[in-house]
């Protein structure tokens, strides 16, 4: 009887046999490839949501009263305000994953919200800066400026998505270093002499900075949704504008791309957050400029609404939706603290102004 079921078996020393033997080592080998890729990239995900947490804001007091114990430096005018700018950048370079802008590898490449925020971060950093060189460190316009921190501030303002050659981080941790030795010096801790004015002009010209940046910020917020604005960059012509006629004034439509909307949104975060730890700082070293001012109510209350922006968002990405629409606006209601903000800057300016 013909055995129609009979199965047909290859030996493995034909070429029938080692060709099937090869094909299911490759099989293996493409699993085995296969999985270590899927391991990869989850794990990747799973760092990149770790690394994209901001940072928590810290208690800049405690914080500084720490920091002069551990050196052995004596709580100063001025060495608060120095100490929260110092913090703040480490902050940058030490919290979970590093600096990521200038990442070139995953995850921190696939990474657009945490680059946002520290850039955000970075130019609140550059302005103060700026600032201790320009004006807090300087009795008047014809002073000489402090040897450190006039090469601290290059050092912050060095681009901040280059990664070698040299590296963004170290830079910033060269101009973290100066300020430092600026500090040591205004402590009495180091040779030679350094100086910190806590007078109300030094105080506005740095706000005039801040205040600058969050109108910026305020604006580039609420054009999430497109509108239609005045070109406030035209200026009108004097011959064309006639008696008893309203002058024609160029409209422009501005609306942020909507691979940017997070963009903007977390730099805006960044900055609010950086400013609010500087703020508390400006409390404690102008706290007697304020008081004569009658501002200190005023500085308080900048504070909260910048700590108000700080709030936990609790959707997975930022939403657009239009102003009265179904979906939130996240960057209307950021738009909403910074324009607050703002607006208490340019009260306290007023009030600092005042003889």
């Amino acid at each position: 009887m013909l055995d129609w079921k009979r199965r047909r078996t290859t030996d493995s020393t034909t070429p029938e046999g080692k060709v099937s033997a090869r094909s299911s080592a490759s099989r293996g080998l493409m699993l085995g490839l296969g999985g270590l890729i899927a391991l990869y990239l989850v794990i990747c995900i799973v760092l990149g949501m770790y690394w994209s947490r901001t940072p928590e804001p810290f208690s800049v007091q405690q914080h500084a009263r720490e920091a002069a114990q551990a050196s052995g430096r004596q709580v100063t005018t001025g060495y608060t305000l120095v100490e929260t700018l110092k913090q703040v950048a480490t902050t940058l370079l030490d919290k979970p994953g590093g600096y990521l802008s200038n990442d070139v590898t995953p995850p921190g490449l696939w990474l657009d919200n945490m680059p946002s925020w520290e850039y955000g971060v970075l130019v609140q950093v550059r302005d103060l800066a700026r600032a201790l060189r320009k004006d807090f460190a300087r009795s008047q316009s014809q002073s000489a400026e402090d040897p450190d921190l006039s090469l601290a501030e290059p050092r912050f303002n060095f681009d901040h998505r280059s990664w070698a050659l040299p590296s963004s981080e170290s830079q910033y941790r060269e101009g973290i270093q100066l300020l430092d030795r600026y500090q040591a010096r205004l402590t009495g801790t180091a040779q030679g002499s350094a100086q910190f004015y806590t007078r109300a002009d030094n105080l506005n010209n740095w706000l005039g900075d801040v205040a600058t940046r969050l109108g910026s910020l305020s604006q580039r917020l609420s054009a999430s949704v497109g509108r239609v604005r005045l070109d406030t960059n035209a200026n009108l012509d004097p011959d064309d504008v006639k008696p008893g006629v309203a002058p024609n004034v160029r409209e422009e439509t501005v609306e942020t791309a909507w691979l940017q909307i997070d963009n903007v949104f977390y730099e805006a975060r960044g900055q609010a957050w950086a400013l609010a730890q500087l703020l508390r700082a400006v409390e404690v070293d102008f706290a007697d400029v304020l008081a004569q001012k009658n501002a200190t109510i005023s500085v308080r209350q900048i504070i909260r609404e910048l700590e108000s922006s700080q709030e936990t968002l609790w959707s997975p990405v930022v939403l657009n939706g239009s102003g009265y629409g179904i979906l939130a606006n996240h960057s209307l209601v950021m738009a909403n603290y910074i324009s607050r903000a703002n607006a208490a800057i340019i009260d306290l300016r007023n009030l600092l102004s005042q003889g």
